[in-house]
């Protein structure tokens, strides 16, 4: 199992080869990623995650709190319930793009719909979902205000 600073360390060279490549990320091929933004909840220091997204037809993004299958919650979810108003950064029409975004938690029945429909797409959240007893975090990205470039 990889240390707290490879992983970043990991993040952080998958978040420079999708801001150099317009949001591509060759080890990630078939995966839309997002680089969510994120502010430590006990800390308030800054942090960027890159995150497999399920765009919505109504404008909005869902992410999965799956952590490799681990037993708890990720980091970025701890912040985003204590900062929700954030950014992510998306791939749009060979650019990157960031869109101001608020965050909420996705429960009960709207969870499990979201939950299915991630399982549907991602087979690393199946895989995941099967390795841990927790309940993963279903968590609805929605976009406000304007976006920038």
């Amino acid at each position: 199992m990889p240390t707290q600073e490879e992983r970043r360390a990991w993040n952080r060279e998958i978040v420079e080869e999708f801001r150099a490549n317009a949001g591509i990320v060759k080890m990630f091929p078939d995966t839309t990623i997002v680089l969510l933004h994120h502010v430590g909840a006990k800390t308030d220091t800054a942090y960027i995650s890159p995150l497999e997204v399920i765009p919505q037809p109504d404008g909005g993004w869902v992410v999965h709190g799956a952590n490799g299958g681990r037993d708890t919650h990720p980091s970025w979810y701890h912040n985003l319930r204590a900062n929700p108003r954030t950014v992510i950064e998306l791939a749009d029409d060979g650019a990157v793009r960031t869109v101001k975004v608020v965050a909420r938690v996705a429960l009960g029945a709207e969870r499990d719909r979201l939950a299915d429909a991630v399982a549907a797409v991602s087979p690393p959240f199946r895989a995941f979902r099967e390795a841990t007893s927790r309940q993963i975090p279903v968590v609805v990205l929605e976009p406000v205000g304007e976006s920038q470039s």
